[in-house]
């Protein structure tokens, strides 16, 4: 039972290491004031969740035809 309470912590504190990335970015934003950051960022994330998508799917063809 020890065992995996402790697998259990390992993995909570990992989800609040990335959730804190993304908070720590989203306040870097919000103070600097650097709202042209945001764009590019969500365009590079499309784009990477296409290539995931897009790897091993059945809708490779057609997006290769976008580029």
């Amino acid at each position: 039972m020890k065992k995996e309470k402790s697998l259990v912590e390992k993995k909570l504190t990992s989800f609040k290491r990335r959730i804190g990335i993304f908070a720590e970015l989203w306040d870097f934003l919000r103070v600097r004031k650097k709202w042209w950051l945001g764009p590019p960022l969500v365009i590079l994330l499309l784009l990477g969740l296409l290539i995931v998508f897009a790897e091993s799917s059945a809708v490779a063809p057609f997006i290769y035809t976008l580029f």
